[in-house]
Order: structure tokens, then C-alpha cells, then sequence
């Protein structure tokens, strides 16, 4: 390693670290010292990280002794992980979905995928912080706002460019390098969005394919973790950590869980040869000239790689309007639960005891309003409206979604530009999203919310569910053959 460690892990990725720590040249601990100075130093600028875990030095070196003692338990042994501040860690850490409410609460145990990456040798550096509730709490919520950790900030543009989607903080703490990785989730957008803004890879797994026991919730057909990476490979082994099937998440139980645990086996730089991709225009129209310059240079590359590009490709329900009824009704659900099972000395417990905490504390707690929670508190459906209302909220999406476009036009994939609309129809039916970087928009625009749009664009892979295979092979041919990506400057 020709420079110090502080700088060389601003590029590392998953492979290279090991080999770096397999040849003596890095330990666990020192990579975990290392990321914990950059978070000093760069987090006062951007506010990405809520807390680092007090354990993340002391379980670094219980880990370079085992390497020595027993050697590596793979590709994760002794790499630092950050975790969206909504996935419950049985440790020191809080788990508060950047809420003040929940500012002091701390999990009974760890959530599914907090066990899985303990097994697999990660270092659980600390929490990200994150649009509070996963933005749904009030629908004049900015991206990246909580009141428990403030604003976070883009780091190619602290305070001038969008952040995105709910896990904005996974994202910008790893644009900046504050960890080698984060794992985020999503409703809808909330990986893809902060990913694709962040000149990162994010992907959206199919819902079932990663448990969400001990995560927060919004939807319970619409939510999943997933990594959020600086490339595809180590998005692909960050993925493959985290599939299994869970006893307390139904939705695994009929997902591919025994067939895929290493996706980095579709890391075939020649995938996009003979790969039929096809463009949704519906969701170029809203670009400005320079992003769909953007997104018209990266058609260029699929023709250029061998891939057939059809192009327009219709899926006839883009205007089909979101169903809030069914999110409300399911987030209060789900809420209510989670709430009713932490400790007993917290000052909410439910919904309804949420709406009364944050009125009482409005100063703090009410910058943007409530108005998404009133509304999920008042969701007059019962179970039975409520499936009547999901089974009609599906069936267009189903009938004349994506499988319909793949279908008719025998495509593996449908490439999108980075930014939320185009993922709405994934997200009503769980389907799996992945975003490479694949420009740079330097005028940017200004949207309904007073946001830049400029600064770092990805494209969009989507396909049908449990296709993250082929989403992998795609989104790493397009990778290799563009090697967009490139680490903000912070100095």
C-alpha cells in the first residue's frame, strides 16, 4: 500500500481490503480507527452518521484475532458496516428512526440482518442518520431531515445538491467515505434514490429476499434492506450476506433463499451482450437537457456492450395513482407493533401516544408537521377493506407493469434514470431495483420542493421479482464499461 490508510480506503472496496489485511499491510482495527477519523473529521459537514457504535474498536481486534487464529469468515470479516438508524442492534447503539421520541431506545435484540452481518465478520460502525420515519410522517418532510440528527447534506455539494430518499444518510456517509458500506431500506425509492444521487450503487432487493424482522416499518408489502455500496461487487457480496429465510418475516418463506447466497458468481463484465434492454420514455420527460443527455449516453454504452435496446417501451398504468389507504393501514399496523414491544420506560408505545409526544414537544419535534401520521392514525380500514384495497392496487401493476413489458417485448431488463418516479411501480409490487452511477449533471434544476437536482445521476435496472441475478450481470457490465464513479471533495 504505497499510501497511508487514512487516504487509500477513500477507493477500496471489499476485495482489496481483505487482500490488504490477508498481506499484513491492515487490520480490522485500524480500518475501523481510520473510518472513525474521517467521521470526526467530514461528519460536522454532511450530519450522515448519528452515532458510532462504543464496541466498533473492541470487536475489530476480537476479529483480526480470529483471523489469525482460525482465519477469515469471508469477504466481510472485519469490514465496517453502517446501519440505517432504523434496524434494531442489540448493543449500545440506539435505534430511533431519527426520531426524538425514540432517542434513548435500545433493542431488546438485533434484527435479522444485524445477526446476519455480526456472523459474517462485519463491524457494525455505527448508525446513519435518515429522513425521520422513513419519510412518512409529514408530506413536508425534505429528504434527509430527522429531528433526533438534523439535515443531511450531499457531500459532493454540502447544502446545494439533493440527498434523496429516506436513507440519505447511508448514502452520504458513504459517498464520503465513512464506512465501507451501509445497508439502508425501502419503501419506495428510499435505497435507489440516495444511491443514485450519491454516485453510488444501491440495490432494492425483491421484498422476501432479506428479512425485515427488527426494522422499523412502513409497508409491509413494500419494505426491504439492501446495500448500499461504492461498486457493484461489493453491493453483489453485501447482498449475499444478508438473503435468508426468517421464521418472523412470512415473506421469506416462499423466496429463493436456499438458491442464491453468492451473487458475486454474475459479475460478468461481458453481461451486456445480446441483453435485451428496454426505455420506459414516460420517465425521461421530466429530465432537463443535461440529464437526459446523461441518460442518452448511457443508452449509447448498452448498444455499445451488444445489448438490443427497444426503445420506447410503454407499461400503460405510469399515471395509475398511489394508493395512501394501503401504506396508512399498513404502517399503522406494523407501527403500532414494533412500538407496543420496547421498554416500558419510553414515552410512546403506539401511534396515537407518537402524535401526542411530538404535539407536546412541537418545537422540537414539529418542524415539518405530522400530517402523514394523523393520517394513518385516522385509516378507517379494517383487514378486510383493506385486502380488497391492496388485491386492486396490485392487479394493474401486475397485469400492465413490468412483467408486461418484459413479457411482450422479451426483455431482461428496463433502464431508468436515478431519480423516484420511475420506482413506484416496483415498489407497489416489491420488485428489485439497481443503480450505477452514470453521470454527473452540473446545472441541475430545482424541484417542487425547493431542491437541486444536479450534481451526481445514476440509471436504473429493473426486472421482475427475485431477478437480482440478472440485474447484477447488467449493472456490472454497464459499470465496467463506464467507471463513473468518483469520491467528492471534501478538503
Amino acid at each position: 500500500m504505497n499510501t497511508n490508510l487514512y487516504d487509500w480506503i477513500q477507493n477500496a472496496d471489499f476485495m482489496s481490503i481483505q487482500k490488504a489485511m490477508a498481506m499484513g499491510e491492515c487490520t480490522s482495527e485500524s480500518l475501523v480507527l481510520a473510518y472513525i477519523e474521517r467521521i470526526h473529521r467530514y461528519n460536522p459537514l454532511i450530519n450522515a452518521v448519528l452515532e458510532i457504535n462504543p464496541d466498533a474498536i473492541e470487536i475489530a481486534r476480537n476479529l483480526d484475532r480470529e483471523l489469525k487464529s482460525t482465519g477469515s469468515r469471508g469477504p466481510l470479516h472485519g469490514i465496517p458496516i453502517l446501519l440505517k438508524d432504523n434496524i434494531d442492534t442489540h448493543d449500545q447503539m440506539h435505534t430511533s428512526a431519527g426520531s426524538l421520541a425514540l432517542a434513548e431506545s435500545f433493542a431488546y435484540e438485533d434484527s435479522f440482518i444485524a445477526t446476519k452481518l455480526r456472523a459474517a465478520g462485519a463491524v457494525l460502525l455505527g448508525k446513519a442518520n435518515m429522513t425521520e420515519w422513513s419519510n412518512f410522517m409529514s408530506s413536508r418532510m425534505p429528504a434527509g431531515y430527522s429531528s433526533r440528527g438534523g439535515y443531511v447534506l450531499n457531500p459532493y455539494g454540502p447544502g446545494k445538491l439533493f440527498v434523496s430518499g429516506s436513507s440519505s444518510g447511508s448514502a452520504a456517509a458513504i459517498a464520503a467515505n465513512l464506512a465501507a458500506a451501509a445497508i439502508g431500506t425501502e419503501t419506495a425509492g428510499s435505497i435507489i434514490g440516495p444511491a443514485s444521487q450519491h454516485f453510488l450503487v444501491g440495490i432494492k432487493p425483491t421484498v422476501g429476499l432479506a428479512s425485515r424482522s427488527g426494522i422499523i416499518p412502513i409497508s409491509l408489502s413494500q419494505d426491504t434492506p439492501g446495500p448500499i455500496c461504492k461498486t457493484v461487487a461489493d453491493a453483489a457480496t453485501l447482498l449475499g450476506v444478508i438473503v435468508g429465510y426468517d421464521e418472523n418475516d412470512q415473506a421469506t418463506w416462499n423466496s429463493p433463499h436456499p438458491t442464491y447466497h453468492d451473487y458475486t458468481t454474475y459479475l460478468n463484465k461481458d453481461s451486456l451482450r445480446n441483453a435485451r434492454i428496454g426505455i420506459p420514455r414516460h420517465y425521461y420527460q421530466s429530465l432537463d437537457e443535461e440529464r437526459l443527455s446523461i441518460m442518452e449516453s448511457a443508452i449509447n454504452v448498452l448498444r455499445e456492450q451488444g445489448a438490443t435496446v427497444i426503445d420506447p417501451v410503454d407499461l400503460h398504468l405510469e399515471l395509475h395513482p398511489w394508493n395512501n389507504d394501503v401504506i396508512c393501514y399498513e404502517f399503522k399496523t406494523g407501527l403500532d407493533q414494533y412500538l407496543s414491544k420496547l421498554n416500558p420506560d419510553l414515552p410512546v408505545h403506539s401511534l396515537q401516544e407518537l402524535i401526542a409526544y411530538n404535539q407536546k414537544h412541537a418545537a422540537s419535534s414539529l418542524k415539518f408537521g405530522q400530517d402523514n401520521l394523523i393520517r394513518s392514525e385516522r385509516n378507517g380500514l379494517n383487514e378486510a377493506t383493506y385486502q380488497l384495497k391492496r388485491k386492486e392496487y396490485n392487479h394493474p401493476a401486475i397485469a400492465e407493469g413490468i412483467d408486461y413489458a418484459l413479457d411482450q417485448h422479451r426483455l431482461d431488463a428496463l433502464m431508468l434514470p436515478g431519480d423516484i418516479d420511475g420506482m413506484y411501480i416496483a415498489a407497489r409490487l416489491g420488485y428489485p431495483l439497481i443503480t450505477v452511477p452514470a453521470g454527473y449533471s452540473s446545472k441541475g434544476i430545482i424541484d417542487a420542493n425547493g431542491d437541486s437536482t444536479q450534481g451526481p445521476f445514476g440509471v436504473v435496472f429493473s426486472g421482475r421479482a427475485f431477478s437480482e441475478p440478472t440485474l447484477i450481470r447488467i449493472a456490472y457490465s454497464f459499470e465496467q464499461a463506464t467507471l463513473l464513479r468518483q469520491p467528492p471533495n471534501l478538503n
